[in-house]
């Protein structure tokens, strides 16, 4: 049968295209023992020196191409044969494209009160460590909620809120500053520590592992302002975002440093105030531009049968915070805002919106890099200051609170939820909302396609649908010169408008910028994958990688298990992405009768991985 399981159409799938979801997607780390190899024996006891040299040349007779039947068969863990050995290679292997997709990039990891004072910390710390040490900038914002309601009420003062924001009076004030500082302290330590050094030294001198693991920064990076009297009450000495010094974490950033933003902001006049912890970050990671938002939270964002949702777009983040609005007022403000076409936020946690200028002002300018960027806009605080008269601060930079009896009373994590919403809309392209409490949760959720956590996308599949017939002018346009180069078979106006229900676009400002299709053969499980095409304006920005994936999610939805393809220009792309070459013999009975032999195509074939990263591709 066509496609199936033969070892000649075998495909080890390499994960470069796997990164979609994660940067911009993810690669699965398999800790499977690959399926049919036998269990290898523990190597005899005894046997003397002659034995094990013997055993020793064997090894290496095999390893350079003789017959593991006839003595090349490692045996046991001292020649490093064992399956243990080679999980690590291959999760090594597979984990490759993650190192070089986050080197680089920055992240802002608010990481929740709840973690920062429970053993689950400790490792925490660690993994974020070890991904610093792989190229990956941190910005790290912790909170301290919890151990400022300990420290009141160890000094028989009772906790204050109103909404979402603490009422910082004198002795709160007091707390606040003596967790933040006992907080940084504690991180620091846990991150001076350098990597074990035990089991280095047979790689050389290890002298310098000797140094302090991680430097951390820390310092006046945040100017706030006071919250003031909000519809009576006076707020004390709690404070709101005035500006991110983006410049000096940069700095201590491009010095190879972790830096640790404290929720306490310094105002003007040189106070202390007392910031939320939620506001700072998101504030933070839309001011620097980063990659990513991660919120370490002590939960899941399950969905109503108590299963983990792993991924969600920006629309269906809207939809299921409109569902469940009446279970947080974050929530609710979010779905008011957004209906009165405050789609940014402005409003959120105020009570009242009125003369309100909203925070994206309708234009956005696309970047050489298809990336957009908004314009500055005639934006307020929820108090009325303006960002444009004088504090210097961009729409962009300012941050949303959670948090506060809301927190208290809440049974999941609907208000992180509507963080990662916002902070997706104003620019920030991933937000992570990873439960800390699952052993290795940051290294889980950022190296397998996957991961364990629940993701937030704005761009994952942004502008991608199936065809109408509206879209064939566009599509003709993309491929005509793809058809006239020869790359490309060429199809008539009718053959294509037949076709047309197979195709699945890219759709950006109103034009078509990218096009693919599918056509599936159901009884033999498998599909084909044709017409990918890129408008040349558009290319180099990853939006052919975007229509595969939809095209290899879509072929899952339908119960397909193998992709196929007929190329003569295009083999070195698709084989980055899994394809492997196979022979005519494997394509389906029906199609190889329309094959037109005189172009010589290449074939290839690819297994698809089940889909269990939560992504769904609607007709």
């Amino acid at each position: 049968m066509a496609c199936s399981s033969s070892s000649s159409c075998r495909v080890v799938i390499p994960p470069q295209n796997n990164l979609l979801r994660s940067h911009p997607g993810r690669g699965k780390l398999s800790s499977a023992v690959k399926p049919g190899r036998p269990r290898r024996s523990p190597p005899a006891a005894g046997g003397g020196l002659r034995a094990r040299a013997a055993r020793g040349l064997r090894f290496r007779r095999g390893a350079c191409g003789g017959d593991p039947g006839e003595g090349g068969e490692r045996d046991g863990e001292g020649d490093g044969g064992s399956e243990k050995n080679e999980q690590f290679v291959r999760w090594f292997r597979e984990a490759w494209p993650y190192f070089r997709a986050h080197r680089g990039g920055t992240f802002v990891v608010v990481v929740s009160g709840e973690i920062v004072y429970s053993p689950q910390l400790d490792p925490v710390l660690k993994d974020i460590a070890l991904l610093h040490g792989l190229g990956i900038r941190f910005v790290l914002v912790p909170g301290t909620h919890v151990q400022i309601d300990k420290l009141l009420k160890e000094r028989d003062h009772e906790p204050k809120y109103v909404g979402r924001y603490r009422i910082t009076d004198n002795k709160a004030l007091e707390a606040a500053m003596e967790a933040a500082g006992g907080t940084r302290l504690m991180i620091e330590a846990k991150l001076s520590p350098g990597p074990p050094i035990f089991s280095m030294r047979r790689h050389g001198d290890s002298s310098r592992l000797h140094e302090v693991g991680v430097s951390v920064a820390s310092g006046n990076f945040l100017a706030a302002k006071r919250r003031g009297v909000v519809d009576g009450v006076d707020y004390g000495a709690t404070g709101e975002v005035k500006k991110v010094d983006v410049s000096r974490i940069r700095e201590r950033l491009d010095g190879g440093c972790i830096v640790i933003l404290s929720n306490l902001g310094y105002s003007s006049s040189g106070e202390v105030l007392n910031c939320n912890t939620y506001e700072v970050a998101t504030a933070c990671a839309l001011a620097i531009g980063a990659e990513k938002l991660i919120c370490i939270i002590d939960g899941q964002i399950l969905d109503e049968n108590g299963r983990l949702i792993r991924f969600l777009t920006l629309d269906e983040a809207d939809t299921l915070i409109r569902k469940r609005a009446k279970q947080s007022e974050t929530a609710a403000n979010y779905v008011e805002a957004v209906s009165q076409g405050d789609a940014f936020g402005t409003c959120l946690g105020s009570n009242n919106c009125n003369g309100a200028a909203p925070l994206y002002n309708g234009s956005r300018t696309l970047s050489h890099n298809g990336k957009g960027f908004l314009e500055k806009g005639n934006a307020t605080f929820q108090n009325g200051v303006g960002f444009d008269n004088g504090n210097g601060l961009w729409e962009s930079e300012q941050g949303f609170a959670i948090g506060g009896l809301e927190r208290q009373s809440r049974f999941d994590y609907l208000a992180e939820l509507v963080v990662a919403a916002l902070v997706c809309r104003r620019g920030v392209q991933r937000v992570h909302l990873v439960d800390g409490t699952l052993g290795g949760a940051l290294l889980l959720e950022l190296f397998q396609r996957d991961g364990i956590g629940t993701m937030v996308a704005s761009d994952l599949y942004e502008g991608t649908r199936m065809a109408r017939e509206t879209d064939l002018s566009g599509i003709r346009q993309i491929i005509k010169p793809l058809e006239d180069s020869g790359t490309l078979v060429k199809r008539t106006d009718q053959e294509l408008l037949g076709a047309l229900d197979s195709f699945a676009v890219v759709e950006r400002e109103g034009q078509i910028i990218a096009c693919a299709a599918l056509f599936p053969f159901f009884e033999e499980k498998c599909g084909e994958v044709a017409a990918i095409a890129v408008s040349p304006d558009c290319r180099g920005q990853g939006q052919g990688d975007k229509l595969l994936d939809y095209i290899e999610k879509k072929a899952s939805s339908l119960g397909l298990e193998m992709l196929f393809l007929l190329t003569t220009r295009t083999a070195d792309w698709f084989v980055r992405r899994g394809f492997l070459q196979c022979s005519i013999d494997l394509i389906p009975e029906k199609r190889r009768k329309r094959i037109n032999l005189s172009r010589n195509s290449k074939y290839y074939m690819k297994k698809l991985s089940p889909n269990t990263s939560g992504i769904t591709v609607l007709n």
